[in-house]
């Protein structure tokens, strides 16, 4: 073979080996991806490419782990039931993690650093998340802003008031202050903490208690469900023995134990999450408090199994409650959902907050197929919602956000499991 010739069949030969690797990196969807430090690889298992992409915004490292993952597993579930459309629009559909290693739980540069990706992403349509308050909060305006519309944005478990609406329990200037184009784009599934703080004050009631001790993780979602716990047991004759925030980075709570013990109370509301050091938080109220003084917290000791081993024998007794009705109470849709996601889990039921994101879903995915497949179009439609039959039960999303539902479930620890004690469904009266 002539040198020349070699030469040519050489480059040919790079030419093909450049062709083979583009081919074997060549992306299965014409959409941009968002990045993949936080988020994973594009999801799509329908005809030809997606059009357009969601994603989900949780928390996958730390306690909540096995739930978060187990809600972004449902959102796939429920775009794979769907086709992977939104009416005519094909979905692909990214997880995303909002939480460091470092913290164990959601992270404020990494919220805020997740909402502007998804900003700038032209082909982003919508997300399902977040899973924590305080990071809602960096996140709405951020979205609510973005070039070509706010992006939709639907909460399997945001239980914060002042995200859609203001008053007690809120800070000043909210909810505007999340919405700076004047359009709202975020809705939730999950009933607010104004519904789980009363039926809090309710449940003590009926536990007998007389005297209870606050505590909150001075995060956004812990300040506002104690105090709003706080004015629902004050209209319902429980006195508040005091209220105070625990340092979620102590070695030790055995002073603040201590203090609670002087009160008298006989029992003490932990408005916070479990993540938060919420473990030896547990161990060391019991150690000094006894069997005697009841322990309750709201939903953010859940996953209940993350408290129970963060604890342990400590968290024996504790009650925890959780917006909605417990998955093995789910009828119709709901029924079948849970079933039907179960077999791709090995059997295994899915965490009621599961339940929420499939919603979420369901929710998001009929916006966007009800839109003229913009963003700002796919904000309007949420407020539309008019859900029969679904997941959750019959449920609309009012002018604020807010779903119209609003009964919570109480669990009781013992014998290291969890098991539905009471169904509570606030009175409105005691929520205003």
């Amino acid at each position: 073979m002539r040198q020349g010739a070699f030469r040519v069949v050489l480059a040919l030969a790079v030419v093909g080996i450049a062709l083979l690797a583009a081919g074997c990196g060549k992306k299965s969807s014409s959409v941009t991806p968002l990045p993949s430090a936080t988020c994973g690889p594009i999801q799509y298992k329908g005809d030809g490419k997606p059009d357009k992409i969601i994603a989900s915004d949780f928390p996958l490292k730390g306690a909540n782990r096995s739930l978060t993952t187990e809600m972004a597993k449902a959102v796939a579930f429920i775009l794979s039931q769907h086709d992977w459309k939104a009416g005519d629009t094909k979905i692909g559909f990214q997880s995303c993690d909002d939480s460091t290693a470092q913290a164990g739980s959601w992270h404020p540069a990494t919220c805020t650093s997740n909402a502007h990706n998804y900003a700038a992403d032209d082909d982003m349509i919508g997300l399902i998340g977040t899973f924590n308050s305080g990071c809602a909060k960096l996140e709405i305006p951020v979205l609510n802003k973005a070039s070509g519309g706010p992006i939709p944005m639907v909460s399997p478990s945001n239980t914060y008031p002042g995200l859609t609406v203001g008053g007690p329990g809120t800070a000043s200037g909210e909810p505007d202050t999340y919405y700076p184009s004047g359009q709202r784009n975020y809705a939730r599934v999950v009933w607010t903490d104004r519904f789980q703080g009363a039926a809090n004050a309710l449940f003590a009631k009926q536990l007998g208690l007389k005297k209870v001790f606050v505590l909150n993780d001075k995060e956004t979602y812990g300040q506002g469900i104690a105090t709003l716990f706080t004015l629902a047991a004050k209209k319902s004759g429980i006195t508040i023995a005091g209220s105070q925030g625990w340092d979620k980075d102590a070695t030790s709570y055995e002073s603040l134990a201590s203090l609670i013990k002087n009160t008298g109370a006989d029992g003490v509301f932990l408005g916070g999450i479990v993540c938060n050091n919420g473990g030896k938080l547990v161990k060391d109220l019991r150690g000094a408090l006894g069997s005697d003084v009841v322990l309750f917290g709201p939903d953010g000791w859940t996953p209940i199994s993350a408290t129970i081993q963060g604890s342990g024998a400590a968290s024996e007794g504790m009650y925890i409650s959780q917006p909605g009705i417990p998955i093995d109470q789910l009828k119709g849709a709901g029924k079948e959902f849970a079933d039907n996601f179960a077999k791709t889990q090995g059997g295994k039921a899915p965490d009621p907050y599961t339940a929420y994101a499939a919603e979420a879903a369901e929710v998001l995915l009929a916006a966007i197929g009800n839109s003229d497949g913009s963003r700002k179009s796919a904000s309007e439609e949420l407020f539309k919602t008019d859900i029969t039959d679904g997941i959750l039960g019959n449920f609309k999303i009012d002018e604020n956000g807010d779903t119209t539902l609003g009964t919570v479930t109480f669990f009781k620890i013992s014998g290291g499991q969890s098991a539905v004690v009471k169904l509570i469904t606030p009175d409105l009266s005691l929520i205003s």
